[in-house]
């Protein structure tokens, strides 16, 4: 996506835009990914992926703005973080409405609507888990920290973590790599002409979600983050 922004920057760099007005507008579009993702079939699809694409290059423009103007500020920060949250859980929750059937012709299964949101609140923790380590560490007075102090104790634990970021399954939950998933469901699902396949995702990615919450938890309380 680099590529792509830095042709958009020489557009953008001299005009009244500023850094925090892209972020704004990076958040919608991250937003508007569940409402893509009701449209059903195929073109639903392709347009969460549109959304959260364009998502991206707008996180990567806003930055290279700010840091090419020098017009930094606390409120861009935040609202970055915002923007992230917030995509993250349009994806997932976009997603288990989709798989609920909304403009069927028969009931709306509610379940696949509840994992997906399931899905959403557990990518939200697993972020929020990470942001409140620099949280606690500001209200105790002590300063950042460091990456060192990421790497748990136990060896075990520090050889269950390095499994995991080799399988990288946890990656599925965030809405770059879900949107791309839903397009590949989607296709298998018209092949199959239902939405067994979305369905069967809705349900591993709300226990993905569940169960990197609970992992990641225990690794921050493993590491020295929170000394």
């Amino acid at each position: 996506m680099r590529e792509i922004s830095l042709r958009c920057d020489r557009y953008l760099v001299n005009t009244r835009i500023t850094p925090n007005q892209l972020t704004y507008l990076m958040t919608v579009a991250g937003a508007l990914a569940a409402p893509a993702l009701l449209v059903p079939g195929i073109p639903g699809a392709v347009l969460g992926v549109v959304m959260v694409q364009l998502y991206l290059l707008l996180d990567c423009v806003d930055g290279e703005i700010a840091r090419w103007r020098k017009q930094y500020s606390m409120a861009g920060v935040y609202l970055d973080r915002v923007a992230a949250y917030l995509c993250d859980a349009a994806v997932l929750v976009g997603f288990g409405l989709r798989a609920s059937d909304l403009w069927g012709s028969g009931r709306i299964d509610w379940l696949w609507a509840f994992l997906g949101t399931l899905a959403a609140l557990g990518a939200i923790l697993i972020k929020a888990e990470t942001d409140l380590v620099g949280v606690a560490r500001h209200q105790q007075g002590l300063a950042p920290v460091k990456e060192s102090a990421s790497e748990p104790r136990s060896s075990g634990m520090a050889l269950a973590r390095k499994a995991a970021a080799a399988l990288k399954f946890h990656r599925l939950v965030l809405g770059i790599e879900a949107s791309l998933l839903i397009l590949v469901l989607a296709i298998l699902d018209t092949v199959r002409d239902d939405l067994f396949f979305s369905r069967l995702g809705v349900a591993v990615l709300a226990g993905i979600a569940l169960l990197q919450t609970l992992l990641h938890l225990v690794s921050i309380l493993a590491s020295s983050r929170l000394k």
